[in-house]
């Protein structure tokens, strides 16, 4: 009896530690900090709200490692989601369902869902989307037509930066001129990008690439460069012989000699076996360069001066392959 006793004992109080030990849980995700808690929905968007909130507030990001082209919600992004107070995203038909899903899923009736796409004009954007709705969590019929990479333009991420800016604006009044200073900081970072960029492929006689798939539209229409084709017209599905065989032929008829693949997409056979078929065709010196989509980042290397970086990796290896 007194084993027993004993037993039920034990148990009670291991059953009255479980409550605390669910909220110390939830204190690791959320640090005790000034302002309001911000999620976003993949990387770019984190570094960008991290230059306009500074330290009056705190942003995550709910897909790091996983790119926004095959979001999925597990048990971390919900229980980030349940005590955020405001959700960025891209939109454009890009993680709409994704931040749409987990909103439904959450008993956080507070937070505030921010489609950022929204602050671009519909004449800034480029037609063509690279989603497919079986492929894509985010997909829109709506936006369907419309290339939602639009972080990739230092122009139209100044516009993405003013609309953080603007509801951090709302949702915190008191740090206001904080975040008006700060964003007025990261835009002047965002135009000299901008200008130096243009200064670099101004001189640049051959612009013309192909990219892994219809991800660099904005880049390129940004640094004045052309797509002559895609190798995956939907991500992560390669061409068929006769997809590759048209973009081959494209390729030799205006002597395209430059490949962009990206870190988060693996098409390196094809990549290949088109840089090889350049060869063949005459096309003098056919290059494959890594250009960084930014879809993707780890937790350790994402912080302020991230986005810029990448950026300016990319222009620079552009640099060493345009004549």
């Amino acid at each position: 009896m007194i084993r027993r006793s004993l037993l039920f004992t034990v148990c009670l109080s291991l059953l009255a530690l479980l409550p605390l030990v669910g909220c110390g849980s939830k204190a690791k995700l959320w640090p005790e900090k000034a302002g309001p808690k911000v999620v976003v929905t993949f990387a770019p968007y984190q570094c960008l709200v991290l230059n306009v909130i500074g330290d009056k507030g705190t942003v995550q990001p709910l897909l790091s490692s996983q790119g926004p082209h095959h979001a999925d919600m597990n048990i971390a992004t919900r229980n980030l989601i349940e005590e955020a107070d405001v959700l960025f995203y891209n939109g454009i038909g890009l993680d709409d369902r994704f931040a749409k899903k987990l909103k439904e899923g959450s008993s956080n009736s507070k937070i505030q869902l921010v489609n950022l796409g929204e602050r671009i004009p519909k004449t800034s954007l480029i037609e063509g989307g690279c989603c497919d709705e079986h492929g894509h969590e985010g997909h829109n019929h709506a936006d369907e037509e419309h290339d939602p990479h639009v972080w990739l333009s230092p122009k139209l991420a100044i516009m993405l930066v003013e609309g953080i800016r603007d509801e951090l604006k709302k949702l915190a009044p008191q740090f206001a001129e904080e975040y008006e200073a700060n964003a007025k900081a990261y835009i002047a970072q965002l135009e000299k990008l901008h200008e130096d960029g243009r200064d670099l492929m101004r001189e640049k006689k051959d612009k013309k690439i192909v990219t892994v798939h219809e991800s660099l539209g904005y880049f390129a229409q940004n640094f004045k460069l052309s797509i002559a084709g895609v190798v995956q017209t939907s991500p992560g599905q390669e061409p068929n012989p006769t997809q590759l065989k048209e973009l081959i032929d494209k390729c030799r008829k205006e002597n395209v000699r430059i490949i962009a693949v990206e870190p988060q997409y693996s098409s390196r056979g094809t990549v290949e076996a088109l840089k090889n078929e350049l060869t063949k065709a005459g096309i003098a010196d056919p290059q494959i360069i890594e250009l960084d989509t930014l879809e993707t980042a780890t937790a350790q290397e994402l912080d302020k001066d991230w986005y810029i970086g990448k950026m300016r990796k990319n222009l620079a290896e552009l640099d060493k392959v345009l004549k």
